[in-house]
């Protein structure tokens, strides 16, 4: 069950799966598992595993993408340390290779845009996550644009307080038009990361030039579909070890949980 949303366990498998994908004319971000890391030394091996998979990119097709959450590397231990170590990743990937910073609790939200705007000006090859449904996101769509980052528009994930979040559900699909419609006018590139059909295709046929991200297993066709028609279409592809609560939650989501 689990192979349907994760690529494997090792480094190898989602390269392979990366290039099968490709084959089916559909670009890949790769992710290894993990998160909430706060010990150096473990922010450090997961650097140095990351640094070996940016390598290797250089004999996966082209277009293929890193995903990383900051947390992972140790974010929680302070912006300045997590800097230095995507800068690291950035360093070893071939040229025109992108690290897609993921979007995390909103707690984390100030020193993700730090590191990321940071890495940016600095001339990295770096994209952001706006999350549709934080109150805080016209802001943060705002500097990322200025800045010249790419942006993926996602609705968000993750249990906030109402202080800082809207309510899903139409509240947030009409945030996520607003944004959309904001980044595309001023941001360097936009990726519309929504598996809601009827949202995806109404901003494709508004907005010209937006790319479309999409998740490993979930409404494989429309990847699928939409890059029959000419649409870029990009895969999060995760693996590792830690593959089991993400795999369940993909399985809970498709029977309706």
């Amino acid at each position: 069950m689990a192979r349907r949303y994760i690529a494997g366990t090792s480094r190898e498998d989602a390269l392979a799966r990366a290039a099968s994908l490709a084959e089916e004319g559909v670009s890949s971000s790769i992710d290894l598992f993990g998160e909430r890391v706060t010990d150096p030394d473990v922010a450090e091996r997961v650097c140095d595993a990351y640094v070996a998979l940016a390598q290797a990119l250089s004999s996966a097709p082209d277009g293929t993408f890193l995903s990383i959450d900051l947390s992972h590397i140790a974010l929680d231990e302070g912006a300045d340390a997590a800097r230095r170590r995507l800068e690291r990743i950035i360093s070893a990937m071939p040229s025109g290779a992108r690290v897609q910073v993921g979007a995390e609790e909103e707690s984390r939200a100030d020193r993700t845009l730090e590191v990321l705007l940071g890495v940016a000006r600095a001339g990295g090859g770096v994209s952001g996550t706006i999350q549709a449904n934080l109150r805080r996101s016209r802001a943060d769509a705002e500097a990322l644009a200025e800045a010249g980052v790419p942006a993926r528009l996602v609705k968000g994930a993750y249990v906030e307080d109402p202080r800082v979040a809207r309510r899903w559900g139409e509240e947030t699909d009409l945030a996520y038009i607003e944004l959309a419609a904001l980044l595309h006018t001023q941001a360097a590139e936009v990726a519309l990361a929504t598996h809601d059909p009827a949202l995806r295709e109404a901003l494709l046929l508004a907005l010209p030039r937006v790319s479309v991200e999409m998740l490993l297993g979930v409404r494989d066709a429309d990847a699928r579909a939409l890059a029959t028609r000419g649409v870029p279409v990009r895969v999060y592809m995760p693996y590792g070890a830690d593959w089991f609560r993400y795999a369940m939650r993909r399985w809970a989501e498709s029977m309706g949980a």
